[in-house]
């Protein structure tokens, strides 16, 4: 579409595309192939912690900007010993510290059970909600169990938060264990508080899970739901529906992802405009490290995103929203952690 509308200070874009298949070598693979034949200015919105953890070495080596990665590890903002490499996604520890914050404000008293992904996904949910709950956290913290992503179901681990009498349920899991959890919970009559993780609250989750199983679970986001009638007139919504019609019409636009993914080719757009002439690794660094109230289509109106060269986490702010059964209703204000 940009290419279509003049392309960037008058360049046309060249976007090259590789899957790896969320398999860390070949990530590796591919990102070698970028780098060294395809010679590429930068990496901009690669997904997942695995993947990322697997180039992010050997991007810093070479000085290739690794930016905007979809993964939300608290190791991607780094700049000390990793200066080229860049998150977006809010950092896991801040959106467990807004989930713990919010329980301690509602139910001081919560028992609370954590079922969570045995790797540095779950594992800086399980931290960020020991952070925020501080002194309290052994005495809140009835049970946590945690799964393989080779496991086949986490049917078990549910069973046993059960048993451990939490009446509060995080779900620090992906998409198909979230899907699992929710899907058992409700089978097995047990109604938790549930909060579930930010990149797993989304129509390819809660609609396997089962709609109604799903009402009432709680997430953080910074984002505008595709659901809410409230954008329904935005302008910046109703751009991004444009888009969908004419250059993805397979395209599903109750999906979140899709708009996130709009939004953040806007953002990328942006810091290659913000570049003019001076279309180095450097510079282009530069700019993406010195932003100051950016917006994205896709953001609430309340958060923007900001940089500087010691701080690279662009997105502080969230809000809570709980699902109704059929949309994502907001009800917090802002929050920053």
């Amino acid at each position: 579409m940009i290419n279509e509308k003049g392309g960037i200070n008058g360049r046309r874009v060249n976007f090259i595309s590789l899957d790896d298949g969320y398999s860390p070598p070949k990530t590796l693979e591919q990102t070698r192939r970028l780098v060294e034949q395809d010679d590429i200015l930068a990496i901009m919105g690669s997904f997942g912690t695995p993947p990322n953890a697997a180039i992010q070495t050997y991007l810093n080596e070479r000085g290739v900007p690794q930016l905007f990665i979809q993964a939300g590890a608290s190791r991607w903002d780094d700049p000390a010993h990793f200066p080229w490499t860049i998150p977006f996604v809010n950092l896991l520890r801040s959106e467990a510290r807004v989930y713990a914050g919010y329980i301690l404000r509602i139910n001081p008293e919560a028992r609370i059970g954590v079922l969570y992904q045995n790797d540095d996904f779950g594992r800086d949910y399980l931290d960020g909600l020991k952070e925020k709950l501080g002194t309290q956290a052994a005495r809140m913290i009835v049970g946590s169990a945690s799964y393989e992503t080779s496991d086949p179901t986490v049917d078990s681990q549910i069973v046993a938060l059960h048993s451990s009498d939490a009446n509060t349920l995080l779900i620090a899991a992906g998409p198909k264990f979230a899907a699992q959890a929710i899907r058992k919970v409700f089978e097995i009559g047990w109604h938790p508080t549930r909060f579930i993780a930010q990149v797993s609250a989304s129509p390819t989750v809660l609609k396997p899970a089962g709609l109604d199983k799903s009402a009432g679970v709680i997430t953080a986001t910074s984002f505008k739901s595709v659901g809410d009638p409230q954008w329904a007139i935005d302008p910046e919504f109703m751009a991004w529906l444009a888009f969908m019609r004419t250059y993805y019409p397979q395209g599903d636009v109750s999906d979140e992802f899709a708009f996130v993914g709009y939004s953040n080719a806007t953002l990328f757009a942006e810091i290659l405009r913000r570049c003019g002439d001076d279309l180095t690794r450097e510079n282009l660094m530069h700019v993406a490290t010195h932003m100051q109230g950016m917006r994205t289509p896709a953001l609430l109106p309340d958060i923007s995103l900001s940089t500087s060269p010691t701080d690279y986490n662009p997105l502080k702010q969230m809000r809570l929203q709980r699902f109704d059964g059929k949309q994502w209703v907001l009800f917090t204000d802002a929050i920053q952690e």
